[in-house]
């Protein structure tokens, strides 16, 4: 399989499973993400396409994205219980991480053996659009995982025995 094989597999895949995770949320928000992740993975899968076809090296218009996500967040609801439905997702969103981490360092890679200049430079835009959907879906799993997060260490359950000695840790 040549790079641009593998390249081209590699956006399917991403853009199946994001639309997978597009059908799964039951936030609107989070599926308007998901969704524009897939037509992103669309988009470089095309590129590919066009490249291994000997065509020239095609213009590549910058992901709005991260625009896009923030403007989601601000939207989301962050009551505990919306979240509660969403939650058991988390493997998913891992998982989806983990293919945008592996997808950015393969474009990385791919990048720095390219002889070709404008090719190099299409390859480090992509890198770049992956690494831009890494941060995104790190985003979505931070704010799904929140209510999971919570100070309950060891060295923080023993706080009244100083207090029991006058001293107040608090000030």
């Amino acid at each position: 399989m040549n790079v641009f094989d593998f390249a081209m597999k590699m956006e399917e895949d991403g853009k199946a499973y994001y639309e997978k995770l597009a059908r799964q949320t039951g936030l609107p928000g989070l599926r308007t993400i998901f969704t524009r992740l897939a037509e992103d993975e669309q988009k470089h899968y095309e590129i590919f396409q066009e490249l291994k076809t000997g065509g020239s090296v095609p213009a590549m218009q910058d992901t709005t994205i991260i625009a896009e996500a923030k403007n989601v967040f601000e939207e989301l609801p962050k009551e505990e219980e919306t979240l509660k439905g969403i939650e058991g997702d988390l493997a998913a969103y891992q998982h989806a991480l983990k293919i945008e981490s592996d997808s950015f360092r393969f474009y990385e890679d791919a990048a720095s053996k390219e002889k070709n200049p404008a090719t190099k430079n299409l390859l480090m835009k992509i890198a770049g659009e992956e690494h831009k959907h890494f941060n995104v879906m790190e985003n979505i799993y931070q704010f799904i995982n929140a209510p999971n997060q919570y100070l309950a260490w060891g060295e923080f359950s023993n706080l009244d025995e100083f207090r029991q000695f006058g001293r107040d840790v608090d000030d």
